[in-house]
């Protein structure tokens, strides 16, 4: 009885922090959805359909104020130009959504891997 009793307070232990994990994922995050959405099509323009954006850092926290467009760029096809993409992307994105500071990473197989995307991965929100 007493091993039924820790077993259910671990599985609930385990679903409330799964909750908790996927509403952040799904999340609440300080851009409006004409904003989501003009991000989005900025990338689909500059890179391709197989193509992720996600959202990651201090705009993740409703309870912050301001801070910079944080923008995690998984693309599936090698990259050429990669500094060029980069800034391409956030001239256009700024241009779209008004001036505030927006940082792009971009993250495609021919590009070196850092800890920052994985970071940006897992704390990230799929636009």
């Amino acid at each position: 009885m007493v091993s039924s009793i820790v077993n259910m307070s671990i599985m609930l232990a385990y679903r409330f922090r799964e909750s908790e994990y996927l509403s952040k994922k799904r999340g609440l995050m300080r851009l409006t959805t004409q904003q989501k959405t003009m991000i989005k099509q900025v990338v689909l323009e500059l890179c391709s359909a197989d193509t992720n954006v996600f959202l990651f850092g201090s705009r993740l926290d409703d309870n912050k104020k301001g801070g910079d467009i944080d923008l995690l760029i998984q693309i599936e096809h090698e990259v050429t130009n990669p500094a060029l993409l980069a800034a391409q992307i956030q001239a256009k994105v700024m241009r779209q959504i008004g001036e505030q500071k927006i940082d792009v990473l971009l993250m495609a197989p021919n590009l070196t891997h850092l800890p920052i995307h994985d970071v940006a991965f897992e704390q990230g929100v799929l636009l």
